[in-house]
């Protein structure tokens, strides 16, 4: 997969906040404030041997159809309403990505682990979809540009997110989208981006910024859950 880890702060790779599978090892995530942000320490063989059961988590696999049809409703709110380009990084086995196809839309998906693209690919084999294996924050796609770029819980562990979010940015034609989905999860010891900090972040870059509590909607997770996790809906100038 793509340079991104899982976002629970350090025990299992499937608790809260359901984590995508993107750890590197190497780098540090950004400096959130006065609480360092702590990663898994986990390498890719780790994240390969995690696909495997990936989809397990309610929000990963999407297999309970409330929970798939509240991402489907939400999808279908925050991209275009005709046929777009849809670039979803760190993709893992493609569930949402499946989940744009249906509505229409022409879906690119990268990420590091071979597995979760593997995956992702006979997911959405009968589908207008393509898959690379590659690294999230510097997607490998050369000149294409796309309608949106949609990343689920990855940007907050990234070790630049300010570089990534100007390198997405330049992916997207003028008048695109990010869409941006992440959270700040954990009680003691919290972990993730808050929603004012992306704000902050997508400032430069955005001609209008929709944030979109997701906390509150349970079945979006299957379960009842109490920490921040949001969209940031970023629309870049039209020129």
């Amino acid at each position: 997969m793509s340079t991104h880890t899982s976002a629970d702060p350090s025990p299992q790779p499937y608790a809260d906040p359901s984590p995508q599978p993107y750890a590197d090892p190497s780098p540090q995530p950004h400096d959130l404030g006065p609480e360092p942000t702590a990663l898994p320490v986990a390498d890719a063989a780790y994240w390969e041997a995690a696909a495997e059961t990936f989809d397990d988590e309610p929000d990963h696999g999407l297999r309970d159809p409330a929970v798939r049809a509240a991402w489907a409703a939400r999808l279908r709110t925050w991209l275009p309403a005709g046929p777009a380009e849809v670039l979803d990084l760190g993709c893992g086995t493609g569930s949402l990505a499946l989940l744009a196809a249906e509505q229409g839309h022409r879906v690119l998906g990268v990420d590091r682990s071979p597995r979760m693209i593997e995956r992702a690919r006979a997911k959405l084999a009968a589908r207008d979809a393509a898959f690379l294996v590659g690294d999230a924050a510097e997607p490998p796609v050369g000149e294409r540009r796309f309608d949106v770029v949609l990343v689920r819980h990855l940007l907050w562990a990234l070790p630049d997110p300010a570089a990534a979010l100007r390198r997405w940015a330049d992916l997207l034609m003028p008048g695109g989208r990010l869409v941006l989905i992440e959270g700040r999860w954990g009680e003691s010891d919290p972990i993730g981006i808050p929603a004012d900090e992306l704000t902050r972040l997508v400032a430069p870059l955005a001609a209008h910024t929709t944030v979109q509590d997701l906390a509150h909607d349970a079945i979006l997770w299957g379960k009842e859950v109490h920490d921040q996790r949001y969209a940031l809906l970023a629309d870049l100038p039209r020129t």
